[in-house]
């Protein structure tokens, strides 16, 4: 196959430098009318055509900025994505996407790879509590924002929902309908994430002034089959618990499958409250009560920031944005005296 004919070869042909050609390409130089027949004669009759990626790389950007995110098949995540790249999508910017799988090392080869490609920008977001070297990478770059849950160490703009306030919206739910004992089925204790919504959970648990009963923790990761687990440890062990918070769609899912299979039913058994509300919570058979974050609205936002004007402000990488969440009161959710009967903790 013939090769594809180079700058180099058009300077050749033309009889000028390669300099030359390549300002005149991008008009950056006047040129006398012979000199730019001559270089036009050459680029038409060698069918030269300018590497695009080249030519933007050279003016200082490349119309790209980096996503990376642990799982594009998690709903939440599929969302996300989806209005980062509307968003940049207003801003002339293609997104390069990076699935992690909540790998460190997938995690630290994305953002070498993103560094390489000399993107305009990279939006990060993690499942888990990152190394201090992942938040090293991050700081190289000169345009970065992390997204969703924290990364201790990132001298970076974030923007992350209002956790707290998702915590005392449901606790104060589960409370008015009657319930003290609830289980909190979270993502890694060691996450922003599930102790900011813990402290909003207690505070939204607490009556009168007294202290709530202290939740039950158990822990995994933001997937379905963590849910099945932790719901299989949860029918073997709870005592007084009548009420599930559920850190995330993902683990909700888990949960009710294994409901299903041991005969529970929600809420005459059990009452839950789901946090995202990115799945389709409201066609499950109960609806499923919800703390819905605006998906939309923080990929959208992270991307403002990361064509913003204002990064050489004092104090611009220390900004944390917290978006609003809101309760969506569903049919999962009943007065635990009102049940008929608890289930059977099986085997």
């Amino acid at each position: 196959m013939k090769s594809r004919p180079s700058l180099k070869d058009v300077a050749k042909e033309a009889g000028v430098s390669t300099a030359t050609i390549s300002r005149h390409l991008n008009g950056s130089l006047d040129l006398p009318e012979p000199t730019r027949a001559r270089i036009e004669a050459a680029v038409s009759k060698l069918r030269y055509h300018p590497n695009p990626h080249a030519r933007r790389l050279s003016l200082g950007r490349s119309d790209t900025i980096a996503l990376i995110l642990p799982d594009i098949g998690n709903p939440f995540f599929a969302k996300l994505a989806a209005a980062i790249e509307k968003a940049a999508e207003i801003h002339n910017s293609m997104v390069l996407l990076h699935a992690t799988f909540n790998k460190s090392d997938r995690e630290m080869a994305a953002l070498r790879r993103a560094a390489q490609n000399q993107v305009d920008g990279v939006i990060f977001i993690t499942n888990r509590a990152p190394e201090a070297q992942v938040a090293q990478a991050l700081n190289e770059f000169a345009r970065a924002v992390i997204l969703d849950e924290d990364v201790p160490g990132g001298n970076l703009p974030r923007v992350l929902c209002d956790n707290g306030l998702g915590g005392v919206l449901a606790g104060r739910h589960l409370r008015s309908a009657g319930h003290s004992h609830v289980a909190y089925f979270c993502g890694g204790v060691d996450l922003h994430s599930t102790q900011t919504r813990l402290a909003g959970l207690r505070s939204g648990l607490a009556h009168n002034g007294d202290p709530a009963i202290e939740p039950t923790l158990f822990v995994g990761d933001h997937s379905p089959t963590s849910g099945r687990a932790l719901a299989e440890q949860f029918l073997n062990t709870a005592t007084h618990e009548t009420a599930i918070f559920s850190g995330s769609d993902e683990l909700t899912v888990g949960i009710l499958e294994v409901f299903k299979e041991r005969g529970v039913r929600v809420p005459d058994d059990f009452s839950i409250i789901s946090f995202d509300d990115a799945r389709s919570l409201h066609l499950f058979a109960p609806a499923i009560t919800s703390v819905r974050q605006p998906v939309g609205r923080l990929g959208e936002r992270a991307v403002e920031i990361l064509f913003s004007d204002a990064w050489n402000e004092p104090g611009f990488k220390a900004l944390t944005e917290r978006m609003p969440v809101t309760l969506i009161e569903r049919s999962s959710v009943s007065n635990p005296a009102k049940n008929k009967k608890r289930p059977d903790p099986g085997p």
